[in-house]
């Protein structure tokens, strides 16, 4: 919709990007995509008023989009019930497939859950959270939730997110923090702004984050970040582990320096594939 006699939208230092209320930007794309986003594995299927409260819609708007995404195939109905349909896989494989580095990821990523039987896992930064963008799973789970590729956690409390966060210019950094919420999710977990700060300036400095049980107690991490060949952030892998079984000082000592070769091992795999 069209913008008359309105101030103009206030912009940030990410500003190359579209805002909601700019004469571009397709408000219809984006409540679509909002519901398509709705649905999780806590949410797997919903009524149209489940919906229309998740996503802060009036029931008319949320029917709407509803109907046509199931027109398009994307959604189908059960009863009262709608659930996603198979095809939406098909916007997840155009994306796989524009990132075929990944699949060689995916294979390190596995030798390391057999040989220490640790999970980990790769994640790239969208927004304010971190996003599962590969994953080796070992047999034994580590949080209430379960992890898998497309999993959002908040970046301020795991190790991927602030590597990823420390990896960003001055600038965007501050405009993001200013945008997140901290809480205490654990009685370890980091509240406090400038301390998060501190926190970030350290990971910068040393190249790597180990965070101890911030976001779930018991959960332990350490990340590191893994780079193209040509010195593009791919995103951040980590191993994580359960605090009560592997000792601070095995993160440190045997799992960092694995990530870190892994990394070095990446960043000439992907320049060797690139030519």
């Amino acid at each position: 919709m069209l913008r008359s006699h309105r101030q103009p939208v206030r912009r940030t230092v990410l500003d190359n990007k579209l805002q909601p209320g700019d004469r571009d930007y397709v408000a219809a794309l984006a409540s679509g995509l909002q519901i398509l986003s709705a649905f999780d594995a806590e949410h797997p299927r919903m009524t149209l008023t489940e919906m229309a409260s998740r996503t802060d819609m009036d029931r008319a708007k949320a029917r709407r989009f509803l109907l046509t995404l199931e027109a398009l195939g994307y959604v189908r109905r059960s009863g009262r019930d709608f659930e996603l349909t198979p095809r939406v896989l098909e916007l997840g494989h155009a994306f796989q497939a524009s990132n075929q580095y990944r699949a060689v990821i995916q294979h390190y990523l596995q030798d390391i859950t057999a040989e220490i039987g640790e999970s980990s896992s790769l994640s790239v930064l969208d927004g304010t959270d971190v996003v599962y963008v590969v994953r080796s799973a070992a047999p034994h789970r580590l949080m209430a939730i379960s992890l898998s590729v497309g999993t959002r956690l908040p970046a301020a409390y795991t190790s991927m997110g602030r590597v990823l966060l420390a990896q960003l210019p001055q600038a965007n950094l501050d405009s993001l923090l200013q945008s997140m919420e901290l809480r205490a999710h654990t009685p370890h977990s980091l509240v406090d702004m400038e301390a998060l700060r501190k926190e970030l300036d350290q990971v910068r400095q040393q190249g790597y984050s180990l965070v101890d049980q911030e976001l779930d107690l018991g959960l332990r991490s350490v990340a590191a970040p893994v780079f193209a060949g040509n010195g593009d952030l791919l995103g951040a892998i980590n191993i994580s582990t359960n605090a009560a079984r592997v000792p601070l000082e095995v993160l440190l000592d045997d799992y960092l320096p694995r990530l870190q070769r892994l990394a070095e091992t990446v960043q000439k795999t992907v320049r060797s594939a690139a030519g």
